[in-house]
């Protein structure tokens, strides 16, 4: 059965590894040793005034601390552990982001549909991959690179447009926030489907489209 671990707030519930006190450096480290997932630091949050703002210091900031620190930032991200840990010694509060489009593509929908979606493939045995729930309430589906390309038309071949969907490809250029990664006071990014050596070879896009497509649609009529 896919369930999200634990509670939303806990931090246990957040983490890759099972160990208890697992910093934002060693998980970033796991994530590029363990996974080979290409890592880089974004902005973190700073307490001003009582309250946590985002270190890009713009208090209206959408997502704070939870993006990236730069325009070029796909040039810092590393698949290398040592760099990672470099890079997070430096800011060890700084969030984790995964470029997209290299090891892995995303596909986002809503949460409410996520979960229909999830039931409707376990129901079908489906093979998953990670998937994460993130504070504002998107889950990101990992799937094989390519799905950006492929993803319009097999939509099409399932009844649907891309366009009639709240169902958002990513791909080379964009990226997605990890556990433990913060958004505010909004909560902490985790995993739906937690990573595990049993998922570690991705499904296709094609493996998924169908329930995530009809999970939309009907999240979309139920709206």
């Amino acid at each position: 059965m896919f369930i999200v671990e634990d509670t939303i707030a806990g931090a246990e519930a957040t983490q890759i590894p099972k160990q208890r006190g697992e910093s934002l450096l060693e998980t970033a480290v796991r994530y590029a040793e363990e996974r080979h997932w290409d890592v880089f630091p974004g902005t973190w949050l700073e307490a001003v005034d009582g309250t946590q703002r985002c270190s890009c210091d713009d208090p209206a900031c959408p997502v704070p601390g939870a993006h990236p620190t730069r325009p070029e930032w796909a040039t810092q991200a590393t698949g290398s552990a040592t760099a990672a840990r470099r890079m997070w010694q430096k800011q060890p509060t700084a969030s984790i982001l995964l470029p997209t489009g290299r090891t892995f593509d995303a596909i986002s929908v809503p949460e409410t549909a996520g979960f229909l979606a999830l039931a409707r493939m376990e129901r079908m045995e489906s093979t998953l991959g990670p998937v994460t729930l993130t504070p504002d309430r998107r889950m990101h589906f990992f799937v094989l690179p390519g799905a950006s390309v492929k993803v319009p038309d097999l939509v099409r071949r399932v009844g649907w447009t891309l366009s009639s969907l709240d169902l958002v490809v990513l791909g080379e250029g964009a990226y997605v926030a990890a556990p433990p990664t913060r958004f505010g006071s909004r909560g902490a990014v985790q995993w739906a489907c937690r990573p595990t050596p049993a998922n570690r070879w991705l499904p296709d896009a094609e493996e998924l489209i169908s329930p995530l497509a009809y999970a939309c649609g009907r999240d979309r009529k139920d709206r």
